[in-house]
């Protein structure tokens, strides 16, 4: 009994898994991952440094996608470390409280970015069903509330399926099979019950991500419905056409997310690289194409930010 409770003890280590198979080619798989890192980065932070210090920027849209890239930067910076780490020297020790920070940053950045979609998508709403109203709705006080309630709900809803995981024993293989800590990775090496972890684990994200889901398509229906009222087919195009980016960023969002878990649960014959790239990829999609999306789709956001380039080159 006594060695099955040191193992849960801040002692532990657990090993970190690049792409099995295929650790001879680490260095040049890491190239197309450091591309990625790259661009989710700096396209980013250029989205956040427009949004700051241009004042045409200062409207209710513009400071949710400020959230929107803030989440995707710390999503970003989540994995950064432990991934590369592997990639270029093989780092791929991590203590059992490393592991626990990365795997709650990770799964709160995630519920972040699907509350701040949630948000855009009443932004959208309020616009379109309401405009005259829009800025006496979504003030500057009432949009920080929104932000700090995004933090708080995440906050209070992962904390204890990340505390959980201290009261199980881990007696088994302390290898992992990503290259960051994943909720579902660590339970599998427990020799406890981890009924309790699994219950609440699919309770938290039922009640964040399943929930936000299901409002931003109730959402949809309610712009849409409003938007089929408007008698002018111009004013229509015109209204569908500002939730274009929007709809972009939630695709990007849900599908890899709800494409990975099924390859987990139904593609269990696949070789283990394609489970590990995959997992690699999808916390990376949103934050790369996130600042795409609207630089190309939002006028405003692309003028800004070709604004910041063409200051820097003189």
């Amino acid at each position: 009994m006594s060695n099955s409770q040191n193992t849960t003890s801040s002692s532990i280590v657990f090993l970190l898994t690049g792409v099995p198979g295929l650790e001879a080619f680490h260095t040049w798989i890491s190239i197309p991952f450091c591309f990625l890192y790259i661009t989710a980065l700096s396209g980013n932070s250029v989205i956040l440094f427009a949004i700051v210090t241009q004042r045409s920027l200062h409207e209710p849209m513009y400071y949710f996608l400020s959230m929107l890239s803030t989440t995707d930067l710390g999503l970003s910076i989540s994995t950064l470390v432990t991934m590369l780490g592997i990639f270029w020297f093989n780092t791929r020790e991590i203590s059992f409280n490393a592991c626990l920070s990365q795997m709650f940053f990770i799964k709160l950045f995630t519920v972040m970015e699907s509350s701040v979609l949630l948000a855009m998508a009443f932004d959208r709403f309020v616009a379109i069903s309401n405009p005259l109203r829009y800025a006496t709705i979504l003030t500057d006080s009432r949009i920080a509330q929104i932000a700090v309630a995004i933090v708080i709900r995440g906050t209070l809803m992962l904390t204890p399926m990340v505390a959980l995981l201290k009261r199980l024993s881990f007696c088994r293989s302390h290898v992992l099979h990503h290259s960051y800590c994943f909720h579902p990775d660590v339970m599998k090496l427990s020799c406890t019950d981890t009924r309790i972890n699994n219950a609440v684990g699919m309770t938290a994200m039922i009640s964040t991500v399943g929930v936000d889901s299901i409002l931003i398509l109730f959402s949809y229906v309610l712009i849409i419905m409003t938007v089929l009222s408007i008698a002018s087919p111009e004013e229509r195009t015109k209204a569908f056409s500002t939730c274009i980016s929007h709809v972009g960023a939630v695709a990007i969002f849900y599908i890899p997310l709800i494409s990975l878990s099924f390859v987990h649960r139904f593609w269990k014959r696949a070789p283990p690289y394609a489970h590990t790239m995959i997992a690699n990829t999808y916390l990376l999609i949103p934050p790369v194409m996130n600042p795409i999306i609207y630089s190309v789709k939002t006028k405003q956001i692309r003028r800004a930010v070709i604004k910041i380039l063409h200051s820097k080159d003189t």
